[in-house]
């Protein structure tokens, strides 16, 4: 018999791309948003799924509303995507970032160990909670320094995912994700409004694409590729935390470069940073090192910096 996925969050880009990928192992899923009948469905339709799901509404801070629908769907796995993505939304609005993302895992732990099946839990953490670790890549062991409220959440839903494994020997494990970019991001999303300003530079509409700092180094991947390790990850026989990124640390600057370098433009000519666009605090250096997942489930990205730049110019999705 086929398995059923719950993916908390299936509208955005990473729920869609998990949809996709389940699907085509031969998953039922049931994908959830805060309103079924009136969420943005353009990521699913995007990537041809949307029929192929089964949307119901779920509010990740009700606990009433997580209880209702876990019982009533009995998955044998959940991937809780859902909460505030956004590093810099976070500073603007930090408490519906922790009640979105840490009282959402809360609740979705306490359903599980409440109804006392053999659920298997995937929640998305974020490398953003270890802070600046200076040049040496963070690994699974690295102590988290998060700096920044959506950073402060995803540490806060970590160690609630850790104490639930332990203290009640439940299936549970934290994804911590590096930057993964695709089509389907956001446009507040800095990836996507450098590709947004590029190619309206391009196309005559506008001729100077205006960031922040330049001067930041993340670890970015290709979200497809991404979800495949999180399915990986809650087939293994004992649930464990692993880090999910590239291995490979680029600039904002060249991740910039890049874009103008597809479009066949000089960023030098069409490049401005400016201090109002900064954030009030942020990570200078990013560098992850991903061999544990690469050793015990067999999963790597081998995407590179330029080729993530061109699929996302070009509009490709895979």
């Amino acid at each position: 018999m086929s398995k059923t996925a719950l993916i908390a969050g299936v509208t955005g880009q990473d729920g869609a791309y998990l949809a996709h990928h389940l699907l085509g192992l031969g998953y039922h899923i049931i994908g959830t948003s805060r309103d079924a009948q009136m969420c943005d469905t353009s990521r699913l339709d995007r990537l041809g799924v949307t029929g192929d799901i089964e949307l119901v509404s779920l509010a990740p801070n009700d606990f009433r509303s997580v209880l209702k629908v876990v019982s009533s769907t009995e998955p044998d796995e959940i991937y809780n995507l859902s909460g505030q993505t956004s590093v810099g939304l976070s500073f603007d609005q930090p408490v519906e970032c922790m009640e979105s993302i840490a009282e959402a895992t809360l609740n979705l732990l306490e359903v599980i160990r409440y109804l006392g099946g053999s659920i298997r839990f995937f929640s998305a953490g974020s490398s953003e909670c270890f802070g600046d670790v200076g040049p040496a890549p963070a690994t699974e062991e690295t102590p988290l320094h998060p700096r920044s409220p959506y950073a402060v959440a995803k540490a806060a839903s970590f160690w609630q995912v850790s104490t639930y494994r332990d203290a009640y020997q439940m299936y549970a494990c934290t994804g911590i994700l590096s930057n993964h970019e695709s089509p389907l991001r956001p446009k507040r999303f800095v990836t996507q409004k450098i590709i947004d300003g590029v190619l309206s530079i391009k196309a005559g509409r506008q001729s100077i694409l205006q960031l922040g700092n330049l001067e930041v180094w993340r670890d970015w991947g290709w979200a497809p590729d991404y979800v495949k390790a999180m399915h990986l990850m809650l087939q293994v026989d004992q649930p464990r935390d692993y880090l999910i990124a590239s291995g490979r640390t680029t600039s904002l600057r060249e991740f910039v470069h890049s874009a103008f370098e597809v479009a066949g433009l000089s960023s030098e000519e069409h490049l401005e940073s400016i201090e109002a666009l900064k954030r009030p605090a942020d990570l200078d250096y990013s560098a992850l090192d991903p061999s544990r997942i690469c050793q015990d489930i067999g999963w790597s990205s081998s995407r590179t910096i330029q080729e993530i730049v061109g699929k996302m110019y070009s509009g490709e999705l895979f």
